[in-house]
């Protein structure tokens, strides 16, 4: 194999689903629930093409409000979908959960893509939606975390440092244990496909770095930016049913 990419063939990116179809005959002749494995692998298939051919529009884009409304939209949604496991005053705290995206987020897509990538022009498709992508999908994970523990303390009958604290260190529990596994257990996404398309695991590595530290420092500020936000509406939160 050489040291550039190859190109997967219809033909030999079909036989990938060969294992797929196993575990998916196998849940059929356990009784299992073998619909909705076959339904989400339809998903992934559809959607993953759809996002090939939308992603091959944006990098081509050459207008920077063209990739601000993609990363408006990534913020918009993330957010919305990180309150889902709040019942009450969810309009409200959305808003919060916007700006703390924003700011969080926003700010360290800033730092990446302007201080440490020097990005030309600087609103580079292939870079900003990428990163984007992580950035604002990592910290929906990080705030739903956050939004739900810091309810729960607050049920509990915690105080609003107490049930901050205790949400913001759960929040970051799966971002830390990936810290903790990255290079040892794993080899994140965007480092194996560096190596496998040819770049130097040196150079990969140092990506890697700057994703990881990415991903961390804008999910932790977003979280903590939401929880100081949240302190408003703690006790109509407390106050919602579980």
């Amino acid at each position: 194999m050489n040291g550039t990419l190859d190109t997967i063939s219809i033909e030999r990116l079909a036989l990938s689903f060969i294992p797929v179809f196993i575990v998916i005959y196998i849940l059929f002749r356990w009784s299992l629930n073998s619909k909705t494995a076959l339904y989400a692998i339809t998903r992934m298939l559809g959607q993953l093409t759809l996002a090939g051919y939308f992603l091959t529009y944006l990098f081509e884009a050459e207008n920077w409000y063209i990739i601000a409304g993609c990363l408006s939209v990534m913020v918009f949604i993330s957010s919305w979908i990180s309150l889902r496991t709040i019942a009450r005053n969810r309009k409200q705290l959305y808003l919060h959960a916007l700006a703390a995206n924003l700011i969080g987020g926003g700010l360290t897509l800033t730092l990446v893509s302007q201080a440490v990538l020097h990005l030309e022009p600087w609103f580079y498709p292939r870079y900003m939606i990428i990163l984007g992508g992580m950035i604002f999908s990592n910290s929906m994970n990080c705030l739903s975390l956050a939004a739900e523990r810091f309810s729960t303390e607050l049920h509990r009958g915690s105080n609003y440092n107490s049930a901050r604290n205790e949400a913001l260190k759960t929040a970051l529990i799966p971002i830390t244990n990936t810290l903790f596994a990255v290079g040892l257990i794993s080899f994140p996404g965007m480092m194996a496909g560096q190596i496998i398309s040819g770049i130097d695991p040196i150079i990969a590595t140092r990506y890697q770095i700057m994703v990881m530290c990415m991903i961390y420092g804008s999910a932790g500020l977003s979280s903590a930016i939401f929880l100081t936000f949240a302190k408003k509406f703690q006790k109509e939160i407390a106050a919602q049913p579980d």
